[in-house]
């Protein structure tokens, strides 16, 4: 079997960043639990190492004055993952007398620094992408009332209904500003600019998508073409790196997402070519123990 990697893949430079921010703050705290806000990348297997390393996910959840003091909260380093917090999230920490590590993406910060100064000056902020995704809630948070929209129908229903704000001169629609989720697709956010081009006479939309994604899904696309099916190496709960097999499979292969080499089928061995790539939050050591695994004679 001929394996071939993509191009661009695995660990992006703002899960990099985060994952060495957290493991420098457990160096320093020299055995004291760090903890992160959340899972700090969509990866079981990166999540275990951390863990090892003596850092915890915390849940929502756990943001509780009587449960984090009982467990030597106070004063303990909290990691704010890539992705990003709402402004009150953050206040809350420091209240509970949290060491904040704000590892956030500086795309991300961007973002949010963009969405606060429209909010500022009274446009109507929209955020293309995912309700339920972290890095969404937290630049909704830096914009009080910014409509969030996955796609164009979403912007006609919420137009019939009244669910963008009003009150702009002489009754007209206030100005908006469109602001991306990083990871969604070009295509995606073109299609929600020009719905909402229709129906708003000022719109300015900002340049926020993350190119790792997109040279992500063009590099998988070159490989595609070089292969006869596609192995995806990354977290299931990851949205990025189910995009990729998504995207594998809408470029007519047969493509599997694993998320170590132990789930690779037995079906993937009857290909001569196989190319691999990997999500955003995928460690280096997984794609290599992938590949090893794929060039075992069998």
């Amino acid at each position: 079997m001929i394996v071939r990697r993509a191009a661009v893949m695995g660990r992006c430079m703002g899960v990099r960043r985060a994952v060495d921010m957290a493991l420098a703050a457990a160096a320093r705290e020299g055995g004291r639990g760090v903890f992160t806000l959340g899972p700090l990348i969509h990866n079981p297997q990166a999540l275990s190492e951390l863990e090892a390393a003596g850092v915890r996910a915390l849940s929502d959840a756990e943001l509780d004055d009587r449960a984090l003091r009982a467990e030597g909260f106070d004063g303990a380093a909290v990691v704010l993952r890539a992705h990003g917090v709402p402004p009150e999230r953050r206040e809350r920490l420091l209240a509970l007398g949290a060491q904040v590590v704000d590892a956030t993406c500086p795309r991300v910060l961007a973002s949010q620094g963009k969405a606060a100064d429209y909010a500022t000056r009274g446009w109507q902020v929209v955020i293309a992408g995912d309700k339920g995704h972290g890095e969404v809630a937290g630049i909704a948070g830096h914009a009080p009332g910014a409509v969030v929209v996955s796609g164009p129908e979403e912007v006609s229903r919420l137009w019939r209904s009244g669910g963008f704000q009003s009150g702009g001169p002489e009754g007209k629609p206030l100005p908006v500003a469109l602001i991306a989720q990083t990871t969604i697709r070009k295509e995606e956010y073109e299609a929600i600019r020009a719905a909402l081009a229709e129906r708003f006479p000022v719109l300015e939309v900002v340049d926020s998508i993350c190119p790792c994604t997109e040279d992500r899904l063009a590099a998988l696309a070159r490989l595609a073409s070089e292969v006869e099916a596609v192995v995806v190496v990354g977290g299931r709960n990851s949205a990025n790196t189910a995009r990729l097999a998504a995207t594998a499979r809408e470029l007519g292969k047969p493509a599997w997402l694993v998320e170590t080499a132990g789930e690779l089928p037995a079906e993937v061995y009857g290909f001569a070519s196989v190319g691999l790539s990997a999500g955003a939050s995928t460690p280096e050591r997984l794609v290599d123990e992938v590949e090893a695994a794929l060039l075992m004679p069998r």
